[in-house]
């Protein structure tokens, strides 16, 4: 075997770069922004914000730039048009970071998504917008996807080889590299070498790709054993289950429309990949398979659209059964479109889905627009039945007369639209001027149960906007965890509540030898060995912790002490943590702190702080506790 030599690598890295050089500039920024963005992880909200930004606009400066490389080589266009052209996608990219801005809308990660989907379309037919040149058009799809592959390939054993040796180093010089050195291995592998590697193989001579009959063996197999018989057991699993609910009379499960894309992913990517073999004497079973494909899938879209229409009657529109809908409708018109057509174009196939795909991104009609209205409905709907909605405007309501259904779907919704189309979106419905409240809540930063000025995650600041409308429109006692929508309708009760017995990060530690943490749910089991002492900590979950030392156990149970602290006389005693929230509450050092003893030791549990939930019965959602060990 023949390797190539670095002047080989060279040339055909310089080769790549001349040919394509505004796509290997925006890998060259993407890699660069996420290095910065590793090393400002949790250090800089706002700046780690724009990296995030940088890379998502370079990734869709990259695609566009292709397509529009491709475009002017399969029409011939050279010189300063050429130039112009690629200039003006890479700036329509570069706009883009303006109005991206996932730190403060959660739905712009599906935007840069959306975006990104359609501009992967846009470079596979970039290069074919003229009638005809199918077989081009399939040749050159098959040699990018075998590329990618390669390049994904590539890229791994290159990380893990490298990674290992790095690991090496750690272990042999005792050298210090972190978790971040990595990441920025892999950001570099992934954003330079992967993106070098996969453009050097993009084919330079688009029109003679019409002459290429050339068709991989593998492919053939792998469509004909893999892909076709996993859709064929799709189909049938579906067609079964359409039949019991038509039987039974009964709606369908949300999980069958995952189900249905997935019958129609897998069936039109394999329709697809043995296209050009469709027509060959051994073969022609293929034209069968196609036919029944579609028209086995019209009774299916039937009931994807049966799925979808119940739960948006019943819970309103979001963004992810706005796509489903969307996707319905798509698959719907290709499914007439080779039904009826006798001369089928498989170009339809990315041009429609990327026309569609930018359709939903922006625009009244978009799925934003349109899930954001229909879940401000709702919220108002739950206002209005409880008679807190005035002058179209939001009023508190009575959180002993609201029933926990209509509280927690309040919460849920306020929730969903905070997140994803931030507190903003609610402008409508109050009087204060929302985007000040929201610039007010970004200054303060949350750690456990400290409240400080400077930075904070993108998270604590969507739960700090959460907890403010909460307070404001007298929700505190609810939750979006609290139930679904099918809930019956019961009485409130307050059910979500966080306690802390400190106010600063520092712990004053005096007569005790060991210190053992608990963190999460405290339901994990570990063991350690220190000093000759064999120490056992075990949690179950459900506020009951035990720990052995040297097989002596003690257990603390502090379920029924929560209860009793939460009486509603006996929690007003308390002040709340911070303004922002309604449930969160701080006690005196001695109210969490249990204390036990055994032969040879004594055990105290110091509950730093603590979040649960009563419904029925008290359940632990997260603690941060610790056992402090006493010799005897």
């Amino acid at each position: 075997m023949k390797f190539p030599s670095v002047k080989n690598l060279a040339q055909g890295a310089l080769i790549t770069i001349k040919r394509f050089p505004f796509e290997v500039l925006f890998a060259l920024a993407g890699t660069i922004a996420g290095t910065v963005k590793i090393e400002l992880t949790l250090l800089n909200r706002v700046n780690e914000s724009w990296c995030a930004r940088t890379i998502m606009i370079a990734n869709l400066g990259l695609l566009l730039s292709l397509s529009a490389s491709l475009y002017s080589e399969s029409k011939g266009i050279t010189g300063s048009k050429k130039m112009l052209l690629r200039l003006t996608a890479a700036v329509l990219a570069i706009l883009l970071i303006f109005i991206i801005n996932p730190g403060e809308r959660e739905s712009d990660y599906i935007r840069f998504f959306l975006f990104s989907l359609s501009f992967h379309l846009l470079v596979a037919f970039a290069a074919f917008t003229v009638k005809g040149h199918i077989q081009g058009f399939w040749q050159f799809n098959k040699t990018l996807f075998l590329r990618f592959l390669t390049s994904a390939l590539y890229s791994a054993v290159l990380f893990l080889g490298l990674a290992a040796a790095i690991g090496a180093m750690n272990f042999l010089f005792n050298f210090k590299f972190e978790w971040d050195t990595f990441a920025i291995l892999w950001a570099w592998i992934v954003g330079m070498f992967s993106t070098l590697f996969f453009l050097s193989g993009v084919p330079a001579d688009i029109h003679g790709l019409d002459e290429d009959f050339s068709y991989p063996k593998g492919l053939k197999v792998f469509t004909q054993y893999v892909l076709i018989p996993l859709a064929t057991v799709y189909v049938a699993i579906l067609l079964a289950y359409e039949i019991k609910i038509l039987v039974q009379w009964q709606l369908p499960k949300g999980m069958v429309s995952h189900l249905i894309l997935g019958y129609a992913v897998f069936g039109i990517l394999s329709l697809l990949l043995v296209y050009p073999i469709r027509e060959q004497e051994e073969n022609k079973w293929l034209k069968t398979y196609t036919r029944s494909f579609y028209f086995l899938l019209i009774p299916l879209l039937g009931l994807l659209f049966t799925a979808a229409g119940t739960r948006v009657f019943r819970y309103g529109i979001t963004e992810m059964r706005y796509f489903l809908i969307l996707l319905a409708c798509w698959l719907l018109f290709i499914t007439i479109y080779f039904l009826v057509t006798k001369k089928q174009n498989i170009k339809l196939i990315p041009i429609s889905l990327s026309i569609v795909t930018l359709f939903s991104i922006y625009g009244p009609q978009s799925a934003f627009r349109v899930s954001m209205f229909s879940q401000r409905r709702v919220l108002v709907e739950v206002f209005k039945k409880n008679n807190a909605f005035k002058d179209g405007r939001l009023t508190p309501v009575d959180s002993v007369k609201i029933s926990r259904k209509d509280g927690n779907k309040a919460v849920a919704t306020l929730d969903y639209l905070i997140a994803k189309h931030d507190l903003t979106s609610l402008q409508p419905y109050f009087k204060e001027d929302l985007g000040k409240v929201s610039d007010s809540l970004s200054k303060i930063k949350y750690t456990g149960s400290v409240i400080r000025i400077g930075s904070m995650s993108d998270y604590e600041l969507r739960y700090a906007k959460l907890e403010w409308a909460k307070k404001r429109l007298g929700l505190g006692p609810f939750s979006q965890y609290g139930g679904d929508e099918d809930e019956v309708d019961a009485p409130a009760k307050i059910n979500g509540y966080t306690f802390a017995n400190r106010i600063d990060d520092v712990h004053t530690v005096r007569n005790y030898d060991y210190m053992v943490d608990i963190y999460g749910t405290g339901s994990d089991t570990a063991a350690y060995t220190v000093d000759g002492i064999a120490i056992k900590k075990i949690g179950n979950g459900d506020g009951i912790y035990t720990l052995q030392l040297n097989n002596q156990t003690t257990s603390f149970n502090i379920r029924p002490y929560l209860d009793s602290l939460i009486d509603a006389k006996a929690i007003k005693a308390y002040s709340t943590l911070n303004k922002q929230s309604s449930d969160a509450y701080v006690l005196p050092d001695d109210k969490l702190v249990f204390t036990k003893e055994t032969k040879d030791f004594g055990v105290t549990l110091k509950v730093d702080r603590i979040g649960f939930s009563k419904i029925k019965t008290i359940q632990i959602n997260y603690i941060h506790a610790y056992y402090l060990i006493k010799r005897k």
